[in-house]
């Protein structure tokens, strides 16, 4: 008979975060700065020039699609009135939520700021044209009002405005959810590293009541397992074959404090290349040996094996079921650990991990899939 306690499968939807400095790092190429060249070059430049070109009924010349760049010239300076509109106005009232002074400030600037600006232009243009065949357009520009062109004006540069304003709200709700996770995360290794050293102390202890010749050999691994804690695990993410190495050591220590128990752990020698964050399959290993059957008959059994494949990576542990004067069919599953490893795989594999705990013929197993594509 075969009892699940937990199943826990591929929990969110986002990529893995191998450092979260690189997570946040901002593109030199974003879509607002895309789009607002784009409404620049494919409105600005050439629908507006092909407007003001039709409204000054200019001759026009044989295979020269831009006869005239002082037109040109005058959609572009005649648009950057826009600028502060979008790139400051739209956005600083969105984000207080002001919507009705923005409007207000639209209103007032289009149907204001917007021509009182493009009489300035049109008489420096004027000016600068004299005695040329575009000095007409730029003389009726003085009070040449459209009002298409001003709502197709309105439309372009407001969209311009909505998408950098979307755009930077994304940016920082994504840096305040990655703060928060760092933090989380950095909870996370400060349970861990004294659950460890508390769990592997009373495996010493256990060692030197019967005076074992090589406890000073196991108090330098313990010294060795700490460095690697305190300062190799200091990183996002360590050597997969140093994490097999430290856990390794572990068993040893435990295979020494019960030497008639099966404690083993089965893994590769794995290429230098493979990471992982550190510790991670650290709690699962210390819930086995605490609920594990060893510690109080002999010949029972701890073991885990670790498998690497190209497409994922495969931890199993499994340990003889300790009975309790408790309901046999009923185990306590959470404590610290648990809830670390949950949490973070949660952070580093989002919907590309599988944490699978169960109880099967008097022996629990716990496994973790991690999915490497």
């Amino acid at each position: 008979m075969q009892k699940v306690a937990f199943v826990e499968n591929k929990p969110l939807t986002i990529n893995k975060y191998d450092d979260f400095s690189h997570v946040m790092k901002k593109p030199t190429f974003s879509f607002p700065l895309f789009f607002e060249l784009i409404i620049w070059l494919l409105y600005v430049v050439c629908y507006k020039y092909s407007f003001y070109l039709e409204v000054a009924r200019l001759p026009r010349v044989m295979n020269n699609d831009f006869p005239y760049p002082e037109i040109c010239l005058y959609s572009i300076c005649s648009a950057l009135i826009f600028i502060p509109y979008y790139r400051w106005m739209i956005p600083f009232f969105l984000q207080r939520k002001k919507y009705l002074w923005l409007l207000l400030i639209t209103v007032v600037y289009f149907l204001l700021v917007v021509p009182y600006y493009n009489f300035a232009v049109s008489w420096i243009f004027n000016l600068s044209t004299k005695g040329t065949v575009v000095n007409s357009l730029f003389k009726q520009a003085y009070y040449f009002r459209d009002l298409n062109m001003l709502l197709i004006d309105l439309i372009a540069f407001f969209c311009i405005g909505l998408s950098r304003f979307s755009y930077q709200s994304e940016t920082k709700r994504h840096q305040s959810e990655t703060d928060h996770l760092q933090l989380q995360l950095n909870m996370l290794k400060t349970q861990l590293q004294p659950h460890f050293l508390f769990n592997t102390l009373n495996s010493l202890y256990g060692l030197s009541l019967v005076g074992a010749k090589e406890t000073p050999r196991f108090i330098l691994l313990l010294s060795q397992m700490m460095q690697y804690i305190l300062y190799d695990c200091d990183k996002e993410e360590v050597s997969l074959q140093e994490e097999i190495d430290f856990l390794k050591g572990y068993f040893e220590l435990e295979q020494q404090k019960f030497p008639k128990a099966s404690v083993i752990f089965e893994a590769p020698d794995v290429d230098e290349s493979i990471k992982i964050p550190p510790l991670l399959f650290l709690p699962l290993v210390e819930n086995s040996f605490k609920h594990g059957k060893h510690k109080l008959e002999d010949h029972a059994s701890v073991m885990a094996r670790l498998y690497v494949t190209s497409e994922e990576m495969i931890f199993s542990i499994q340990n003889d079921k300790l009975h309790t004067t408790a309901d046999p069919g009923v185990r306590k599953v959470g404590g610290i650990g648990l809830v670390n490893i949950r949490k973070r795989l949660n952070l580093y594999y989002p919907n590309q991990h599988q944490l699978i705990i169960k109880e099967e013929n008097d022996q629990y197993i716990a496994t973790v899939i991690l999915n490497r594509k």
